[in-house]
């Protein structure tokens, strides 16, 4: 799906979220613009991206013991080994999974994204989360969605302002899933650490991000009409489902997966 698209051209001016949580988890491919957001940000920062990266991984494991097949990732992010499809298909090798994203930078890495296993596939849409049915017709090429599917909405929805509809965009993609399908999403929230809100806002806004962190209360519609599995909406280091438990920090992040009636 890469192929015929155009290559546009990577601003090298401008931050752009993708790169800043890449620079977070120590990666390189992002750029000063990029590096001197997330030198602003506090130093939390980077602790919380690791462990909302982490609950991904437990959540995604889990989903596929669970035998969900299928798996949509918007916002992918700049691939950051294990990624989602080669923690699936270790436990699922025909799993098929399609990662979207907006930044340039990420479709450059796509080939990274499409190394997937022999029995399963991987696809890539260079696409904006603003526009989510041009998303899932272009998911449609790659997943059957007759059968569930695993939405995964990773640090995504916080990037968009209350102005942009993200409960909406948000329900929209879940509503064009089956029954048994899974909703899984972190969102970040200064709940926890309420005293680094100013400073982590005032980073993002420096750099010309929209940044909205939410409240519990505000992240809870976003699973609205779906049943949260245990443990329910909680911080990052709060869920699991499988042994060992993660350490329980205070996080920067909520996070829940609900399953589609």
């Amino acid at each position: 799906m890469t192929a015929d698209l155009p290559q546009p051209r990577i601003d090298t001016g401008k931050p752009h979220p993708a790169r800043v949580y890449d620079w977070l988890l120590g990666g390189k491919d992002n750029y000063p613009v990029d590096q001197s957001v997330g030198e602003k940000l506090p130093a939390e920062a980077r602790a919380n991206a690791a462990r909302n990266r982490a609950f991904m991984h437990r959540a995604s494991a889990w989903l596929a013991h669970q035998g969900i097949g299928q798996f949509l990732d918007i916002g992918t992010g700049i691939p950051t080994a294990p990624n989602l499809h080669q923690v699936v298909q270790d436990i699922v090798p025909s799993a098929r999974i399609v990662y979207a994203d907006n930044d340039p930078i990420v479709l450059r890495h796509a080939e990274a994204l499409l190394i997937s296993s022999p029995q399963g596939a991987t696809d890539y849409i260079h696409a904006d989360v603003r526009k989510p049915e041009a998303i899932l017709e272009h998911a449609r090429e790659l997943l059957d969605f007759d059968r569930p599917v695993a939405l995964s909405l990773i640090a995504l929805m916080h990037f968009l302002p209350d102005d942009q509809d993200p409960y909406g965009i948000t329900r929209t993609l879940v509503e064009a899933l089956p029954r048994g399908s899974f909703l899984v999403l972190s969102h970040g929230t200064a709940d926890q650490h309420p005293e680094l809100r100013q400073e982590t806002e005032s980073a993002y806004r420096k750099g010309a991000i929209a940044l909205r962190m939410r409240t519990r209360a505000e992240v809870e519609p976003f699973f609205e009409g779906l049943d949260l599995v245990a443990p329910g909406l909680v911080t990052a280091t709060e869920w699991y489902r499988r042994e060992p438990a993660p350490e329980n920090e205070r996080s920067g992040f909520y996070v829940g997966v609900a399953r589609v009636r």
